[in-house]
């Protein structure tokens, strides 16, 4: 089984700019998390696109859903920024039928040494192999429907929106 893994962006894959304090992109670190992680799963990775969701467009979205669509691969994982992910994966969910496609992302990015992401991408990693058909949100080692989830901003994590 290979696990296609989109890119899109997001905290997973922010770095940090000593000299003025900003955070931006520079490449991927999945490679390098997977590495790290001693995985073990066949993924074929491609990157969308390397941006913030907070500035993710319904275009951009379209774009994941366009990606995920014309996939070979049955199992699919999305790093996304957690801001918008909910609203990703309500777009995807109705679309998407004969595949598992798993979103997750990080609030602390991975370069920061004490980020959550390398946890919720392993995580994703086997939801998507487990998983029936659809879309799910992961974080924080849990799994959520797509159209049943919500980030908790005071909390910091994700949780069923009820």
């Amino acid at each position: 089984m290979t696990i296609k893994l989109l890119i899109t962006g997001g905290t997973f894959d922010k770095e940090y700019n000593e000299l003025n304090g900003e955070l931006f992109f520079r490449a991927s670190h999945i490679q390098e998390m997977l590495k790290l992680g001693r995985s073990r799963v066949q993924v074929k990775v491609k990157t969308l696109m390397m941006i913030d969701s907070l500035f993710m467009t319904a275009a951009h979205r379209r774009k994941v859903l366009a990606e995920c669509l014309a996939s070979k691969e049955k199992h699919i994982v999305v790093t996304h920024g957690t801001d918008t992910m909910p609203e990703t994966a309500r777009l995807l969910g109705p679309g998407i039928k004969d595949k598992t496609v798993v979103l997750t992302g990080a609030m602390i990015p991975y370069k920061f040494g004490s980020s959550d992401g390398m946890f919720n991408l392993g995580s994703a990693l086997s939801f998507a192999q487990t998983l029936p058909p659809g879309v799910y949100i992961a974080m924080n080692g849990r799994y959520f429907n797509w159209y049943n989830v919500r980030k908790n901003k005071a909390k910091g994590e994700f949780e069923e929106a009820k």
